[in-house]
């Protein structure tokens, strides 16, 4: 191990960092075994103390992990290699359906929302000290979640959902806790909790969201935290129906000291109705982008919970960026008041397509799912010829890898930008490649 790469360094954090770029550039590959502490530090002529502080900040960014007498090795998908790393080069040409990115024709203008916003800061600045929420999005966040269900919470505001999800994780819980999440699932949030030296525990998904048996039983083995997507799951697509979600509050009323976090980052461009987890357990976030449906540069998401979660993540922000712009925050509220996206006809375009394409890959013999929301999750037999295949007819796909951890493999297809004519060419070639493969999974859920 020595002699295939040198690590060096005399300091534990010059120590961690030529092990961390030896991960990032390759020369250390996912599952190799790392040097007994007591063997590197003679071999660096440092304290074995020293070592072992080094690896114990890498398995708290996630890049290793350690089993008792059996050592340490690089973890297999170690957190500083993203896995927005794993996709497909798209040359010219070729029609990239890889992406996740809403259609750009269905977001609203902005210009009208800021420069109304811009106006009402050149009359009155935010300064220092200031409220750092906006009333009248917090006002209208409130109602459209009590609409919905959700329990009274305070609102706050933040920067997307992956920051929420991050920051109530980290006021909860503490290096090796355990994380219950979707596999097949967002690979952000699967990057996101080893990232935090926080262990991923993955629960199998199907059309209508977490199965009941496997939050139990991660709940069970010890998950200190539980991540759910209530709609437009990525990348499968899964809803929570209302069965599914009372199926899970049976499993999580007995699990009430569980940290519970739903994203319902799909609310805006989803026709279906929202039956949300949230107040069933004592801590609990619930979180909505506006991203998907007022465009991803808005970086911004409303969130409530039970004060005391909402108070600590308020609390580190302070500590932080301070606030989310309420420049930003003016313009999102207006955008809401002036109804500047019709949430029904743009999940009528979405789901056109979404069907459509799942309809032509049955008439295929190809199985394909996608109840709500703008991804297509195509289960293959091999995800990496798969890939290939579809590059090579001119059709670049997400491969599965980037959204699994146990799941079989598959293949993700974004629809929002798929024109009506093309969803017979892109499911001719998909069946050809699964074909190609042999017999496609049972089962497309962990």
């Amino acid at each position: 191990m020595l002699e295939e790469y040198r690590i060096k360094g005399r300091r534990a954090a010059e120590i961690s960092a030529s092990v961390e770029r030896a991960v990032t550039e390759g020369d250390l590959e996912p599952g190799q075994l790392l040097p007994p502490m007591r063997e590197l530090a003679l071999h660096l002529g440092v304290n074995p103390n020293t070592v072992a502080a080094a690896y114990r900040t890498l398995r708290e960014r996630g890049v290793i992990e350690t089993a008792g007498r059996r050592g340490s090795r690089v973890r297999q998908k170690p957190a500083i290699t993203a896995r927005e790393r794993i996709r497909v080069d798209v040359p010219p040409g070729v029609r990239d359906v890889s992406d996740g990115n809403p259609d750009t024709a269905l977001l609203p203008s902005l210009v009208e929302a800021f420069t109304a916003a811009a106006t009402a800061a050149d009359r009155e600045p935010v300064m220092y000290g200031d409220d750092p929420l906006d009333p009248e999005l917090v006002r209208r966040a409130r109602a459209d979640l009590d609409r919905d269900g959700v329990p009274d919470g305070p609102v706050s505001v933040a920067s997307g959902s992956l920051d929420v999800i991050e920051r109530v994780l980290t006021a909860h819980l503490r290096a090796g806790d355990a994380v219950a999440v979707e596999d097949p699932g967002w690979g952000s949030v699967l990057d996101l909790v080893p990232a935090l030296g926080l262990r991923l525990v993955p629960v199998g998904v199907d059309d209508e969201g977490p199965l009941p048996d496997d939050v139990e039983r991660a709940l069970r083995e010890g998950a200190r935290a539980l991540v759910v997507t209530d709609r437009a799951q990525n990348p499968t697509g899964a809803a929570l129906s209302a069965a599914r979600a009372k199926a899970l509050r049976t499993v999580l009323a007995a699990h009430r000291d569980v940290l519970l976090i739903e994203d319902d980052h799909g609310h805006g461009i989803v026709d279906l109705p929202t039956h949300p987890l949230a107040g069933t357990t004592q801590h609990w976030a619930f979180v909505r982008s506006v991203a998907k449906a007022y465009g991803p540069d808005l970086r911004l998401a409303v969130f409530t919970g039970d004060a005391v979660t909402v108070d600590r993540v308020r609390g580190r922000q302070r500590l932080g960026p301070g606030w989310v712009s309420r420049l930003v925050q003016r313009a999102v509220a207006g955008l809401w008041a002036s109804g500047a996206v019709d949430a029904g006809a743009v999940a009528a375009s979405y789901g056109k397509r979404r069907d459509a394409l799942i309809a032509a890959l049955a008439e295929r013999g190809v199985e394909a799912h996608g109840r709500s929301g703008m991804n297509v999750w195509v289960p293959v037999p091999d995800e990496t010829g798969a890939v290939a295949r579809l590059l090579h007819a001119g059709w670049a796909v997400a491969p599965g890898a980037r959204f699994r951890t146990d799941a079989g493999p598959g293949v993700r297809i974004t629809v929002s930008r798929l024109a009506a004519e093309e969803i017979g060419a892109v499911a001719d070639v998909v069946a050809a490649a699964v074909a190609a493969a042999g017999p496609a999974p049972a089962r497309y859920y962990a």
